[in-house]
């Protein structure tokens, strides 16, 4: 009689994942999964920053555990040169003309390459008619913040 024994699957650089995951910064939750769907990603293509990726790395299937990250290190430090004013005029050339914007907003942009998407959130106002101009800041919303990433793994292909 033999018996076999099947190891846990690990978390690989290459790894497929399903998971439960929560980032959340100095003023709460940025992303949270725990209440809905599972997420689904593949590591090693951009979706998780890599020092949360790199947390990840040598996890067994089913481990839930949460991971403290210092400040600037998941995300990078915050750089006041990502924020911008754009004029109105731009926006509505980008989008719907009748959008309105308040602060606060994450609106979406396209990438130069029409390939993907990055946000701002909406900071500011001046000017009004053909002068008028909102403020972005393209920061991510962790940027500069220690962050607490807690995560679930539910499956590794």
């Amino acid at each position: 009689m033999t018996t076999t024994h099947i190891a846990t699957p690990t978390v690989q650089a290459d790894s497929f994942l399903t998971l439960h995951y929560r980032l959340s910064g100095t003023s709460g939750d940025v992303i949270n999964t725990f209440a809905g769907k599972p997420a689904t990603l593949s590591l090693g293509t951009g979706e998780l920053a890599p020092a949360v990726e790199a947390k990840l790395l040598g996890l067994a299937e089913g481990t839930h555990t949460t991971f403290e990250l210092p400040a600037g290190a998941a995300f990078g430090e915050r750089n006041v040169g990502m924020i911008q004013w754009l004029a109105r005029k731009e926006l509505t050339a980008m989008g719907d003309p009748q959008e309105s914007y308040a602060i606060g907003d994450v609106v979406q942009f396209p990438t130069p390459d029409g390939a993907g998407q990055f946000a701002g959130v909406v900071q500011d106002f001046k000017g009004d008619g053909l002068n008028a101009a909102v403020q972005f800041d393209f920061n991510h919303p962790l940027a500069g913040q220690p962050v607490t990433f807690e995560v679930q793994l539910i499956g590794i292909l």
